[in-house]
């Protein structure tokens, strides 16, 4: 098992708060598999609002299936909520999401739609597509041009809280 984080990169220009529109995003990753490191050529999606039962196990994952080449099962569970991206955080790397891997391993995220800013001076709201790993708009109240560019993702192992 390891537990890994989401981080991300990118800089903010006059928006704030960029994370999922909605408590069960769907999250799209390539993965490998970790016992014949096989890279699965399709994305795979993760939902945070699925549970699905681990063979052999009482347990329960976002996310289990079988390797196409070698027929092992693996696991992904979400074991935190997404954490926002602020104006504050822009050009620095900042975990979003911490996920248990058992079996495999994520190879790159895949950024799609579904996705919500503010305005970094307004009440402005903004729907968010970031397939094109960039993103432009007008904030008209504001009357600012917002953008979100030079989105970079890595995956960082986590550290387990001690209980003190």
């Amino acid at each position: 098992m390891v537990k890994l984080s989401l981080v991300f990169k990118a800089e903010l220009n006059n928006v704030t708060n960029l994370r999922p529109a909605e408590d069960d995003h769907s999250w799209n990753f390539k993965i490998k598999c970790m016992s014949c490191h096989e890279v699965d050529k399709n994305s795979i999606t993760i939902a945070a609002d699925t549970q699905n039962k681990v063979s052999g196990s009482r347990g329960e994952a976002n996310l289990v299936m079988r390797c196409k080449n070698c027929k092992r099962e693996g696991s992904v569970s979400i074991i935190s909520d997404p954490v926002p991206y602020t104006a504050e955080d822009s050009e620095t790397k900042k975990s979003v999401l911490d996920m248990e891997w058992r079996g495999l391993e994520p190879v790159a995220f895949e950024p799609r739609d579904g996705w919500v800013a503010k305005g970094a001076d307004s009440s402005t709201s903004f729907d968010i597509d970031l397939t094109e790993r960039e993103w432009y708009d007008y904030d008209e109240e504001a009357s600012a041009e917002v953008s979100i560019t030079e989105m970079s993702f890595y995956f960082e192992h986590t550290k387990d809280k001690k209980k003190k």
